[in-house]
């Protein structure tokens, strides 16, 4: 039996091949290792990908295989709301599998969507924790069990977070709760946005509050710190992607990322930005929330929870004990940021070789680039058709607003 322990054992190791490039002394290697520290326990409570972007371009049929890297699951479940026939969650961090099978077993044994949404919505109920212990712990796997009902510094369970606003937790809502912090301490209060009843007013606040502090000396200063950005689960690879993207650098890039969230979208149907702003979802019935979230999508969802299984492992890893031609779509999020020439070659090949005809994938990049040419070999990325249009038309609606593009690729079916 696996225990949490070395569940914990197998993200390092996982993140260790992921991201470390460089000797461990060097500069390089102290970041990539910082980085792998940081990112080893809970990392994302909601995930900063739009899955309603997601299913548009995947086109999901019930007869369709997902293989899709889980982070905080909100995709994996909303998937479910378009009858795919299974999906495969993976993920190298321990916490992340957790966090996903707490869901499924949560569903479960839910019989409503009121319970759904006091549990994964709102996040902050001493209720939860007791329907946990009475409904959901038995029906858990011990690995994931023993996750959250280990104990933090504090002394307190995992589980606890679910009663004092879970989203405030995990390395990305403490990144975002430092920045609430930051932007105060400098005269700026990020919920502001939440007062804008209409997109201009959205801009007037923007302009005058949010846009001055990235001139801030302060924050010209942390923005040229790598591990400034950990908590955007952004690794040191990454973080020269998005230093090159753009005429100001990281700064400029980080500005108009948050302009886009803050401007580019209705805060009202926008939940990445609520989250950002108000550091949780929006309570009330008209509220915009993840499609799993949705009441419209509660049944769907809990009848098809069964169709999702969990993997700790890399995706090129899973993949290469996959059969030939058994998967149909591919969600890579934005993985390939982190890897070499030799990772994606290694990756891809293995993309290929499971492929149906007529496969799709999908991911995303921090930066404004393709990524892939010239980096994978042309004897593989050739067979696929990179859909450039359809890419950016999708990219353009990602309401998470924080990267540089998204790019679909079609495998094609064969010609009789």
């Amino acid at each position: 039996m696996q225990t949490a322990r070395a569940v914990r054992r197998e993200t390092a190791s996982g993140l260790t091949s992921a991201v470390h490039r460089n000797k461990p002394l060097s500069k390089a290697g102290v970041l990539e290792r910082m980085f792998t520290l940081a990112f080893s326990g809970l990392v994302y409570p909601q995930i900063w990908e739009d899955p309603v972007v997601d299913m548009a371009a995947l086109q999901l049929k019930p007869s369709d295989h997902v293989v899709a890297i889980a982070s905080g699951s909100c995709n994996i479940l909303s998937y479910l709301a378009d009858d795919p026939g299974r999906i495969s969650a993976i993920d190298l961090n321990g916490a992340h599998i957790a966090l996903g099978k707490l869901k499924l077993a949560a569903f479960a044994r839910m019989q409503g969507h009121d319970e759904v949404l006091r549990f994964f919505g709102q996040a902050q109920s001493r209720s939860n924790v007791a329907f946990y212990d009475s409904e959901i712990a038995p029906h858990l796997d011990p690995v994931s069990r023993a996750y959250w009902e280990g104990r933090g510094l504090n002394g307190r369970r995992r589980i606890n977070l679910f009663a004092r606003n879970f989203y405030r937790y995990g390395l990305l809502g403490r990144f975002i709760g430092a920045g609430h912090l930051l932007g105060r301490t400098l005269g700026c209060d990020p919920r502001i946005m939440l007062k804008a009843r209409s997109m201009d007013e959205q801009r007037v606040l923007f302009d005058r509050h949010l846009a001055p502090v990235f001139d801030k000396r302060l924050v010209r200063w942390l923005v040229r710190q790598p591990a400034s950005l950990y908590g955007l689960g952004i690794p040191p690879a990454q973080y020269k992607a998005l230093a090159a993207d753009g005429d100001d650098g990281i700064r400029g890039v980080l500005r108009h990322r948050l302009e886009r969230l803050a401007c580019g979208f209705d805060l009202k149907t926008n939940y990445f930005a609520r989250q950002a702003f108000g550091r949780g979802y929006e309570p009330g019935p008209d509220a915009a929330l993840p499609p799993y979230l949705q009441r419209g999508n509660f049944a769907a969802v809990k009848a098809r929870a069964d169709r999702v299984a969990y993997h700790q492992s890399a995706i090129t890893a899973f993949l290469e004990r996959q059969p030939a031609e058994s998967c149909d779509a591919y969600v890579l999020l934005d993985a390939q940021d982190w890897m070499n020439d030799a990772d994606l070659t290694a990756l891809w090949s293995q993309i290929t070789r499971t492929a149906r005809p007529g496969a799709r994938v999908i991911f995303r990049t921090a930066a404004d680039e393709r990524l892939l040419p010239g980096r994978v070999p042309d004897a593989i990325l050739g067979q696929w058709h990179y859909q450039e249009a359809r890419s950016r038309e999708l990219g353009a609606q990602d309401r998470s607003s924080i990267y540089g593009a998204f790019h679909l690729y079609v495998l094609p079916e064969r010609v009789a």
